[in-house]
């Protein structure tokens, strides 16, 4: 298939494919007389491989090293494995700093409803959000 169709069947765009390309994820496709690309079913699969690989979370530095494991002979489980559980705790870490982010905003917007505009002087930006004096 040519590049087109695989990026209408993987859902992403030719220039995807050739960025794929150009960092090594995907093989270097073969050239028919003409120049164009040319991709078998294995760079489909390949391809929708980084694509579930992404939706989970993992970066294409992760990918690499799952794909280098699997290229040279070694099956990648347990290193996958050892990514989704750091990804995870990574998504826990964020979803804690959300909800002290949540806290913060919402005591900054009801202290907001007791302040008095007209009070706002040239001297403070804004009276809502304080700021530590030097």
């Amino acid at each position: 298939m040519r590049i087109g169709d695989l990026a209408l069947v993987a859902g992403v765009k030719a220039q995807t494919i050739r960025f794929y390309e150009r960092r090594g994820l995907l093989p270097s496709a073969a050239r028919e007389a003409n120049g164009y690309r040319q991709y078998d079913e294995a760079t489909a699969a390949r391809l929708r491989f980084i694509r579930a690989s992404q939706a989970a979370g993992l970066t294409l530095t992760d990918i690499d090293s799952i794909l280098a494991l699997r290229q040279a002979g070694e099956v990648p489980c347990e290193h996958v494995t050892t990514l989704l559980v750091g990804k995870l705790e990574e998504v826990r870490a964020r979803r804690r700093e959300l909800a002290l982010l949540e806290a913060e905003l919402q005591h900054l917007i009801e202290a907001s409803r007791d302040l008095d505009q007209a009070e706002c002087t040239a001297g403070v930006v804004c009276q809502i959000i304080p700021h530590p004096q030097p």
